[in-house]
């Protein structure tokens, strides 16, 4: 019958180890997943899209630049806050080219006649996705290097 065996139906989950400060492995997943979905989905439907190359050109440009431009100012604010010292230079261009990145895709979307307001919203959400995603990314990578570090001192 049923709920004769001694067989345990709620047995334990082993719980997964990790070290001070480090991401869980569903964190890191769902960052990862997150940045892969936003760039490929932002791809494909550049790839898919009725417009000249020149303008695929440009968006692809964009997004470059705004991926880039996020991990480099994610890192600069990281790195002032733990007092690692940061140039305000390379500091204000950080924050100039992310600024910069997303203006121009803004913009780009707004004067762009080729294509529908749904696929530019489209194109908007794929975009903001891709930059909180990317900065997710490295945040993660960051947090598990330091907790690597810390468990080998």
């Amino acid at each position: 019958m049923l709920g004769d065996r001694e067989e345990d139906v709620f047995a334990k989950k082993t719980v997964e180890k990790r070290r001070l400060g480090e991401p869980t492995g569903a964190f890191k997943g769902a960052s990862w997943g997150a940045l892969l979905i936003g760039v490929s989905t932002y791809l494909i439907g550049l790839y898919n899209a009725g417009m000249e190359l020149n303008e695929k050109g440009y968006y692809i440009t964009v997004m470059i630049l705004g991926l880039y431009s996020a991990v480099s100012l994610q890192k600069a604010v990281r790195d002032r806050d733990e007092g690692i010292r940061v140039t305000n230079l390379y500091y204000g261009i950080s924050w100039f080219a992310l600024i910069s990145a997303i203006a121009l895709m803004a913009i780009g979307l707004f004067n762009a006649g080729s294509i529908t307001l749904s696929e530019k919203g489209f194109y908007g959400i794929s975009f903001v996705l891709s930059l909180f995603a990317v900065v997710t990314v490295q945040k993660n990578v960051r947090d598990t290097e330091e907790a690597n570090n810390m468990d080998e001192s």
